[in-house]
């Protein structure tokens, strides 16, 4: 799957923040939409913290349907 089509699907239940620390880590905090929970991963590289993301929401989404 494409970092792009991640993306998305990450936009359409979180808000993003992307930042870089001075040492070129790149902060990646979502923000649910509903619950305005903070979520934060940091990483040198952007495929790697979409990817995490990616993850995170999809393991949410799955604790979330077996309640």
């Amino acid at each position: 799957m494409r970092n792009t089509t991640k993306l998305k699907a990450i936009l359409k239940q979180y808000h993003i923040d992307l930042s870089m620390k001075e040492d070129d880590i790149i902060v990646f905090n979502i923000i649910h939409r509903e619950t305005a929970a903070i979520t934060s991963f940091e990483d040198a590289s952007y495929s790697k913290l979409i990817a995490k993301a990616y993850s995170f929401m999809q393991k949410q989404i799955k604790l979330h349907r077996s309640c």
